[in-house]
């Protein structure tokens, strides 16, 4: 590893961990994964002294099960994570190069791959490491106050690596279109928007087999017990590839364009 790159993956680390973003964003998965479970099992004890006996007889079998609460997590996160997540990050996406003084330097010799590769490593981990995590503590939570413990262990990590891969792929959308435009918010718009319609539109059309944008949806069929399938790890190598070229594409994109550092202004 160069030490341009060296260089730029303690910036970005450093510009994560200092702002703390990292801490409000760990604060955020974490602190709602705990909260969803307790909040479908408070919906259950209100509802008992609502509803009639025979109609909590026939929903007890649902909500009763630990499953249940990891589930509501999973679709919680998929949501306002990666909402929460996406905004909190647009300063590295793409919002710092309206700063003159922190613009990428090609005349010093920084190269837009250093510049590029350590956000395109260090925001993704971070999210998928949000992710498994928020599912695993969803998971203790739900084993607890539930009554019904159907938790397989296997199927929270598994659940949880999922999700974490879908919000990769968000993450990378908005790292490569911010970085590629220089509108961070903008980008972050689009992918917000994106992951708010395109689910629905795609189990609109039935077209969820090897859909990277439907993957929380497998997601939530494994904490539900269901067994891993083939089809499930092909559409992880489709997220995967996808990501790899979204990060080729901003590549590409930075070194198409010149950046005009002109000017005596300097803004900070």
């Amino acid at each position: 590893m160069n030490t341009q790159i060296k260089a730029s993956f303690k910036k970005e680390i450093l510009a994560f961990t200092r702002t703390k973003r990292f801490l409000i964003l760990a604060c955020v998965f974490i602190g709602w994964a705990a909260l969803s479970p307790l909040l479908i099992k408070g919906l259950d004890v209100l509802a008992e002294g609502i509803y009639n006996e025979q109609f909590m007889s026939e929903i007890a079998g649902i909500t009763a099960n630990a499953s249940t609460g990891v589930m509501s997590a999973v679709q919680d996160l998929s949501g306002i994570g990666i909402l929460v997540f996406l905004l909190l990050i647009n300063s590295f996406a793409g919002g710092e190069q309206k700063k003159r003084s922190i613009m990428i330097p090609q005349s010093s010799g920084l190269s837009a791959f250093s510049y590029l590769f350590p956000k395109f490593i260090i925001y993704p981990l971070a999210i998928f490491i949000f992710s498994v995590a928020g599912t695993l503590v969803a998971g203790a939570v739900s084993a607890y106050i539930f009554e019904n413990n159907d938790i397989v262990i296997s199927n929270l990590i598994i659940s949880g690596a999922l999700l974490g891969v879908y919000l990769m792929l968000y993450v990378c959308l908005h790292l490569s279109l911010g970085t590629a435009t220089g509108k961070a918010g903008m980008s972050s718009a689009v992918c917000i928007a994106a992951s708010m319609l395109l689910p629905n539109f795609f189990a609109l059309v039935d077209a969820q087999m090897y859909n990277p944008f439907t993957l929380h949806i497998r997601a939530l069929e494994i904490a539900s017990g269901e067994a891993m399938s083939v089809d499930v790890i092909l559409t992880v190598v489709v997220t995967k590839v996808i990501m790899v070229l979204v990060f080729f594409v901003a590549l590409f994109a930075h070194n198409a364009k010149r950046i005009d550092n002109s000017g005596n202004e300097i803004l900070v």
